[in-house]
C-alpha cells in the first residue's frame, strides 16, 4: 500500500514560477503528486482521494516555508583517504540537517576519483551511508595533475555527472583544449576553477591595503579574470559545456556576460562564503576564514550578490571543504584552505534574503533549480512529477551557531558563535523524512 504525505498550511516556495504562496502539497511514490494553491481541509482531501488516515501522513507546516531541497554542487567528502575529516555518513547527516537533498561530490580525494573503479567505490559508500542523494563528479585529468585526460566515457558509464580537477587549474592549454573537445563529443559537463595559476600560487588573501597591512601573501582579482578569459577562449574553440565553479570578483563579470551573450554553453557559480563574508573578516588571522579563492572586498561581494540576483551567476554552492584541527591550527598563510558549509548553507543564505538582496524564490533558483537544470536533473522544483525532495524551514528563527553541534566530523566553520536566522525543520528525500528537528 502506497503511503501518501500531505503537507498542509505550507508557504510554498516555487523557484521555477518565481512565486511564494500558501497552499498544500501532496507527495506519493517518492514524487510530488499534486500542488493545491490553497489550504485544504484534510477531511476533504481524504474524501476526494478515497483514502483513510492509516494511508496518509499529514504534515502541518504551520505557515513555514516548504521548498525544493538544495542541490549542492562541489561538496568534498573525504573518502577515500581522509575519512577522519569527513565520511559519507557524517556529510550525509550534515546535508540532511542543512536541507541539502542532493550532494554533488568533488573528486579531490586521496587518491583522486579518476578511474571507474574509484567512482564505483564512492557510489557504493554513498549509497550505503548517506541518507541523501549523492552524485559523484570525476577528475578531468589523471591524479588531477593536468597532464593526461581521464577516461571520460568510461567514467560517465560508471555514473560521473561532471568532470573537474577542482582547484587544480590545468595550466597546459593543449591538454585542457583536448579534454574539452572530448567532453563535448561525449556530452559531458566540465567544471573548472578560473584562476591564473602563476599569480594565485601561495596566496592567502586578496591584494589590497588591508592584506598588505597584515603581511599576508596575496593575489590580484585579475587572476580570476585572466583565468576566465582563457577558459572562454577555449570554449569558443571547442564548444564544450562549461561551468565556472566560483566567480567572486567584479572584474570577471563582464567577460562572463559577454560569453553568455555570444551563446557559449557556460554557467557560473559562487560560494555562500563569498556572498556573505569579505576580506575584513580575516582581520584576526582566524584560519576558519581562509578559503579558496580568498575572501574578496566588500565591493566585489556586493557585485557578486547582484550577479546572482540578475541571473548572471547561476548557482550558489556551499563548497563544503572539511579540514581537521591540525590543518587549521597553523599560521594563516600555512593553514589549509576551506570551510564546512553543508549545515550552515541555508542560514547563511538567509542573510541575503533578510538584507533584501534576494527573494526566497530567487534564492532557491540559485541553490536548487539552476544546479538541477545544469546537471539535467528533474529535482529542484515544486512541480507535479518532480521528486519529492523537500526542505521545510523557518526563515526567521534566530540562533547562535555552536560549531560543536555540527554533524560534520570537521568543525571548521567561519560562522562559529555568530547570530544567524533560518532553521531547517525537516528534510525529505523522495518523500521520506531524513531529518526532523
Amino acid at each position: 500500500m502506497t503511503m501518501t504525505t500531505i503537507f498542509t498550511n505550507a508557504r510554498l516556495i516555487d523557484p521555477d514560477a518565481g512565486s511564494e504562496s500558501y497552499g498544500t502539497l501532496v507527495a506519493s511514490d517518492g514524487l510530488i503528486n499534486e500542488i493545491l494553491p490553497q489550504v485544504i481541509e484534510i477531511a476533504d482531501l481524504f474524501r476526494a482521494r478515497n483514502v483513510t488516515a492509516d494511508q496518509v501522513e499529514v504534515v502541518d507546516c504551520h505557515g513555514k516555508c516548504l521548498a525544493p531541497g538544495i542541490v549542492d554542487i562541489g561538496v568534498k567528502v573525504c573518502e577515500p583517504g581522509e575519512r577522519h575529516k569527513e565520511s559519507f555518513r557524517s556529510a550525509g547527516l550534515a546535508a540532511a540537517a542543512g536541507g541539502v537533498t542532493t550532494m554533488v561530490t568533488r573528486p579531490d580525494t586521496l587518491p583522486a576519483i579518476d578511474t571507474p573503479e574509484a567512482l564505483e567505490f564512492v557510489a557504493r559508500r554513498a549509497n550505503a551511508a548517506a541518507p541523501v542523494n549523492v552524485l559523484p563528479m570525476a577528475a578531468l585529468t589523471k591524479g588531477r595533475e593536468g597532464r593526461e585526460m581521464t577516461e571520460i566515457g568510461f567514467l560517465m558509464d560508471a555514473g560521473a555527472v561532471a568532470f573537474t580537477d577542482c582547484d587544480h587549474v590545468i595550466a597546459n592549454t593543449k591538454v585542457f583544449s583536448r579534454a574539452l573537445t572530448y567532453a563535448r563529443a561525449l556530452g559531458a559537463l566540465v567544471i573548472a576553477h578560473p584562476q591564473e595559476p602563476g599569480l594565485s600560487a601561495g596566496a592567502a588573501a586578496t591584494s589590497g591595503k588591508f592584506a598588505a597591512l597584515r603581511g599576508l601573501p596575496t593575489v590580484s582579482p585579475m587572476a580570476e579574470r585572466m583565468g576566465l578569459d582563457r577558459d572562454i577562449a577555449l570554449l569558443e574553440m571547442t564548444g564544450a559545456a562549461y561551468h565556472a565553479d566560483q566567480i567572486t570578483t567584479a572584474r570577471a563579470l563582464p567577460a562572463l556576460k559577454r560569453a553568455k551573450k555570444n551563446g557559449l554553453d557556460i554557467t557560473a557559480g559562487t560560494s555562500i562564503h563569498h556572498l556573505t563574508l569579505n576580506e575584513l573578516d580575516v582581520a584576526d588571522y582566524r584560519t576558519f576564514f581562509k578559503i579558496k579563492p580568498p575572501l574578496r572586498s566588500e565591493d566585489d561581494r556586493l557585485a557578486t550578490v547582484e550577479a546572482v540576483r540578475s541571473g548572471l551567476i547561476d548557482i550558489i554552492s556551499s563548497m563544503h571543504t572539511p579540514q581537521d584541527e591540525e590543518s587549521k591550527r597553523l599560521p594563516f598563510e600555512e593553514a589549509a584552505s576551506g570551510a564546512v558549509a553543508l549545515e550552515t548553507f541555508l542560514p547563511a543564505a538567509m542573510r541575503l534574503v533578510h538584507a533584501g538582496h534576494l527573494t526566497l524564490p530567487e534564492l532557491f533558483r540559485a541553490i536548487a533549480l539552476n544546479p538541477a537544470k545544469r546537471l539535467g536533473l528533474n529535482s529542484g522544483r515544486l512541480t507535479t512529477g518532480a521528486p519529492a525532495d523537500l526542505v521545510l524551514f523557518d526563515p526567521d528563527a534566530p540562533f547562535v551557531l555552536d560549531r560543536a553541534t555540527l554533524h560534520s566530523k570537521s568543525k571548521n566553520t567561519p560562522f562559529d558563535g555568530q547570530r544567524m536566522e533560518g532553521k531547517v525543520l525537516a528534510t525529505y528525500v523522495a518523500g521520506t523524512p531524513v531529518y526532523r528537528r
